[in-house]
């Protein structure tokens, strides 16, 4: 059967013009329509009846005002234009033939089409009387928005996040418990935070992270969530890494003074995964090490079985291998780094597209130190691909780095001088 195009279908040479790329990515239909009449001729008014939306309203939209936020009409846009499903956030469309769509970019796109919808995920009303039940519930759903993490970068998740701790927030203000319940909300409130300043950290908002990060401390010390407060300074201690390494090996330490026989075994391990990475940006092997041993041992005690909070089950031992190997990395020692990171990369699948591209620099780097740089080379260009779409700033300024930092060395080594051409 012919494929029938609309004749509103843009031309792959206007598709690829860097201002529509750009206003596809951010989904601002209004420059995208107003750059379809320019380069093609196509009128407003068949534009409209194409799309399905009101003459003057495609006329309103490309003066910018309003835009167009609904995934159906987003979608019935993008197949009345011809526009791939990942230049707008979407699933690849059913028109779309090529047998080529690598898996991941299938992936990635069905990502960021859920990304697209995140505004209308809406918390739940603010009840007047909040019981256990209640508290139950939201936790529950805390859980579930939590591992949108895994595939999504904090770009597209802060705004969700936010809104979850925010309606948190309001229900302790406006609802009736009794102390216990006030207790359950206070401690689920300093959780949301936690989530919300990662997002924020991921998305490249430094200072509204760290102000997260002191919200969650001081709801956690209220509920009496001394687990929680601890991973509250642990992450702020993460964050300063880059600004006062050894002031961050201090606040990560001070993290670690109060680990009791309670504290659960992946919260032990989480928090002395951190204190190891201080002390490796601080330069202290020892410490380092120390603290890996003990991450390690929290990870295989006897009480790792038992049920563990739901804000920590995710610290694994394949995290811990990326962790360590990052410290070796950071420490210049790439023999003990480079088979950790082989090993913990090997059990990422294609989803985590950003751990996977971020956790691929420190390789990177620990080829290079090994005298391996085209090894080098080649592992930053897969975690350039992978990091392709991911709305995160980490992998973004990593890959930089290392890409700088290898033309600034090797240069005139082929492989590295076609990854700087490539990514530049």
């Amino acid at each position: 059967m012919p494929v029938i195009h609309p004749p509103t279908a843009l031309p792959a040479a206007v598709l690829e013009l860097p201002e529509m790329v750009e206003a596809l990515r951010t989904r601002d239909f209004g420059t995208v329509f107003r750059l379809a009449r320019e380069h093609t001729g196509i009128s407003y008014q068949k534009l409209a009846a194409e799309c399905g939306i009101k003459p003057d309203r495609v006329g309103a939209l490309a003066r910018g005002q309003g835009r167009v936020e609904t995934y159906d009409k987003i979608a019935t846009i993008a197949d009345a234009l011809r526009v791939p499903g990942h230049m707008v956030g979407l699933a690849p469309r059913p028109w779309e033939t090529s047998t080529t769509l690598r898996r991941r970019d299938v992936l990635a796109a069905g990502a960021v089409g859920l990304a697209a919808a995140l505004p209308e995920v809406l918390p739940p009303s603010v009840p007047q009387r909040v019981g256990a039940s209640d508290v139950s519930r939201l936790r529950k759903r805390a859980a579930r928005m939590r591992r949108l993490d895994d595939v999504l970068g904090g770009g597209d998740t802060y705004r969700l996040y936010v809104a979850e701790y925010q309606h948190t927030k309001r229900t302790l203000r406006v609802s009736s418990y009794s102390a216990s319940v006030g207790r359950q909300l206070l401690a689920l409130a300093a959780e949301q935070a936690q989530q919300a300043g990662w997002a924020a950290f991921d998305g490249g908002q430094e200072k509204e992270a760290a102000s997260l990060y002191r919200e969650s401390r001081s709801a956690a010390e209220d509920a009496g969530a001394e687990d929680l407060a601890r991973n509250a300074l642990a992450y702020l201690a993460y964050q300063a890494t880059g600004a006062d390494p050894r002031a961050a090996a201090v606040i990560a330490a001070h993290s670690c003074d109060a680990i009791t026989e309670r504290t659960p075994a992946t919260v032990r391990a989480l928090l002395w995964e951190r204190c190891a990475w201080a002390h490796a940006v601080a330069g202290d092997p020892g410490g380092t090490e120390e603290a890996l041993l003990k991450a390690r041992a929290a990870l295989h005690a006897e009480d790792a079985s038992d049920p563990q909070p739901a804000w920590s089950e995710w610290v694994d031992d394949v995290e811990l291998d990326i962790m360590a190997g990052r410290c070796w990395t950071q420490l210049r020692r790439p023999l003990r780094a480079v088979p950790l990171l082989v090993r913990g990369l090997g059990q990422f699948d294609e989803t985590h597209a950003r751990d996977a591209s971020l956790y691929s620099t420190w390789l990177a780097e620990a080829y290079t130190a090994a005298g391996e740089v085209e090894e080098a080379a080649q592992v930053t260009a897969r975690a350039w691909e992978l990091a392709d779409g991911v709305a995160s700033a980490r992998p973004r300024r990593r890959i930089e780095q290392v890409v700088s930092a290898l033309a600034l060395d090797h240069g005139a080594v082929p492989a590295v001088a076609e990854l700087v051409e490539r990514t530049a």
